[in-house]
């Protein structure tokens, strides 16, 4: 994939320079993957107005060669830790206040780096990359929808090949194996599969309770494509489905179309989430949708800006959000549609189009 990494350090050295400081540490591996390209699992970068250099060990020499051309590396030795190739470095570049990322950075490394670098302003910093990330670029974009189309196939596939007797755990299993098989890196996330009175566990673990068991199930799932992700969530209707389950269903259809419609530049987060809990507190469910409805994804599967009652902000093109409103009703089950939808500078892009109807979920065993 093509990426302009220089071009987003350079956004993030422009906001360095505007706040004053002589440098900024990122130790967020996301945040670092964001900037510079690297897909390892160790490093800080360390920016400044007008430099810039990575920081990790001797395992991914060769890997930062070739993932990260042109971009200054000190790599330290066995007998070094990253916090000392920092004080080393931030002391050689003749530093004196430095942002750090206080959402990551561990109280016990801020200690030991604020007792090691006393003659440096250490100032906390929240949000200043992820808030570069909430936008999505082509090349991100194109990923994005590369990891939906997969996520899709992989559905397609597993919900042809259903029988009663497959437990919540082998299709969670199914899934991503279908999902690798499609050239997916591995799943974005742990699958939640909840047969009956279990889809009514918005984060529930997969168990060996088996499909004929109930005439509805709730699959949660995302794949991960080129490091960005996808994540949808549709029921599966495997057989008479009571009238309870498809009152609930077509309120929530109802609410999660009433959302996406009010999607587009400049929208406020809290509005699109309010556009999809008045239809379900409308129906008297208002109680049984205790979530937000949404949340923005890309190298991580829960970015910000997140869509709730308390949301503050608003949309803007390029960000990629999900729509999912659910209701959860205990020891009955749950329901919840979920969709990713593009930000676009006139409106929105529904991206995922598996069908979604009640008649579209029903399969037969």
């Amino acid at each position: 994939m093509s990426h302009n990494f220089k071009k987003r350090r350079r956004s993030i050295q422009k906001q360095i320079k505007s706040k004053g400081v002589s440098g900024f540490l990122i130790t967020n591996i996301k945040n670092v993957s964001y900037l510079t390209g690297f897909s390892g699992s160790s490093a800080h970068l360390l920016l400044t107005p007008k430099s810039e250099i990575l920081l990790s060990d001797s395992r991914y020499q060769s890997q930062l060669k070739d993932q990260c051309p042109g971009l200054e590396i000190d790599i330290r030795d066995s007998t070094t830790t990253l916090l000392d190739s920092v004080e080393r470095v931030s002391k050689s570049m003749k530093l004196n206040s430095i942002l750090f990322e206080a959402s990551d950075l561990s109280k016990a490394d801020f200690d030991q780096l604020e007792s090691r670098m006393s003659k440096f302003e250490l100032v906390s910093s929240t949000g200043l990359v992820e808030s570069e990330r909430s936008i999505k670029d082509k090349t991100e974009i194109a990923a994005i929808r590369k990891s939906i189309q997969i996520n899709q196939r992989a559905f397609e596939v597993i919900r042809s090949q259903l029988t009663p007797e497959q437990t919540e755990l082998q299709i969670a299993h199914n899934l991503e194996h279908q999902m690798r098989s499609f050239g997916a890196t591995c799943c974005a996330f742990d699958p939640i599969v909840g047969v009956g009175a279990r889809a009514a566990l918005p984060h529930g673990r997969p168990s060996k309770k088996q499909i004929g068991e109930s005439p509805f199930v709730l699959i949660d799932w995302g794949a991960e494509v080129d490091f960005y992700l996808s994540d949808l969530t549709r029921m599966i209707v495997t057989g008479k489905a009571p009238a309870k389950f498809e009152k609930i269903y077509n309120v929530v259809l109802k609410a999660q179309l009433a959302a996406i419609k009010k999607i587009r530049p400049g929208a406020t987060l809290k509005s699109v989430d309010s556009a999809a809990r008045k239809v379900i507190q409308n129906a008297g469910y208002g109680k049984l949708f205790g979530h937000g409805l949404g949340h923005c994804f890309g190298l991580e599967i829960h970015e910000k800006p997140f869509m709730s009652p308390v949301s503050e902000g608003t949309l803007k093109p390029g960000m990629v959000i999900t729509v999912e409103p659910g209701i959860y009703v205990p020891d009955f089950g749950g329901v919840r549609i979920e969709d990713d939808v593009l930000v676009t500078p006139d409106g929105h892009e529904v991206l995922s189009d598996l069908p979604k109807t009640l008649d579209q979920c029903a399969v037969d065993l």
